[in-house]
């Protein structure tokens, strides 16, 4: 992750307008401007840990926000070797240490708890969909269910947690869903669209939930599968069918590409094993960012030791 992305960067930069951080009245009027602290931030529960980046970032910002001299001082955020991004701690132990201007820490407490609880709390509920499909042929993907505007965090936030991916947005790639079939005249329809003007390189995928579906999507030429809201016994039998469709193709002489297979709808964390032993090549997950609750994670402030 590019912390100082243009992009990044009006997000944690909006972060800390919306809670108006540089204008923090109650800070303002009861803490000595001069005074220096230590911030301790402290895992509460065992988590995988997202988002330490944000914060030297975060106090970058807030210098250029805040024209006060305490804003400008200098500030250190020291972490253990052992913690980064990705990896699995326990409760009680420290993510980071900060020392800096102890107005600058009060005012920006919010903002770099609220970042880091949401989005180790996404990283730590996709480590546990991960756990469960290990040792299969299965990959874990996101989707497009995210907060509006923290898209680029909370998918980052998947990626610690050992998940993968999927579209970041809908100029990334072709997914043509139910609606898109019964408002643009059926299947073959907008399929034949979509393989005639995609540009060069764009992979079409198609949402079938029937076996009827499958075997139109595949007779059109359809190029990866989507398997929605299917048994995990019916994503096995599809599945199945698009090997065999492959293997026809080889045996006939035609080019044989392969076609991801993608299981989606009514996938939780204590059926998702059943769903990754079909054979289906990735699962995707909208609870992973939807769904996903904070960590409990707290910030102790205190006077800097002299």
């Amino acid at each position: 992750m590019d912390w100082k992305s243009t992009r990044i960067d009006a997000l944690l930069e909006q972060a800390l307008i919306e809670d108006q951080a540089a204008r923090d009245a109650t800070t303002n009027l009861t803490i000595d401007p001069d005074l220096r602290a230590t911030a301790r931030i402290l895992a509460r529960q065992e988590m995988v840990v997202s988002g330490l980046g944000a914060i030297p970032r975060l106090l970058e910002i807030f210098a250029r926000l805040d024209p006060r001299p305490q804003a400008q001082t200098r500030f250190e955020v020291i972490h253990h070797p052992e913690i980064f991004d990705g990896v699995r701690i326990h409760g009680g132990q420290v993510l980071a240490v900060i020392r800096h201007n102890a107005r600058a820490l009060l005012s920006c407490e919010r903002v770099i708890l609220n970042l880091l609880q949401h989005l180790s709390g996404i990283a730590t509920l996709t480590r546990q969909y991960a756990d469960a499909i290990h040792g299969t042929h299965a990959r874990l993907l996101d989707t497009r269910k995210t907060v509006p505007g923290l898209r680029a965090l909370e998918k980052y936030a998947v990626l610690c947690g050992g998940g993968t991916n999927h579209r970041l947005d809908l100029s990334s790639g072709i997914l043509i869903k139910n609606n898109h079939i019964s408002l643009g005249g059926g299947l073959t329809t907008v399929l034949k669209k979509a393989l005639e003007q995609r540009r060069k390189g764009q992979r079409v995928q198609v949402e079938v939930r029937s076996p009827k579906e499958l075997e139109e999507a595949l007779e059109c030429g359809a190029e990866a599968i989507l398997l929605d809201n299917m048994t995990p016994e019916a994503v096995k039998t599809s599945v199945d069918r698009i090997k065999q469709a492959i293997e026809a193709q080889k045996k006939s002489g035609e080019e044989s590409p392969w076609i991801p297979t993608e299981a989606s709808g009514g996938i939780r964390l204590e059926n998702i094993r059943a769903y990754a032993e079909t054979g289906v090549d990735f699962i995707s997950v909208g609870a992973l960012t939807h769904s996903a609750k904070a960590a409990d994670i707290s910030m102790a402030i205190s006077r800097e030791s002299r």
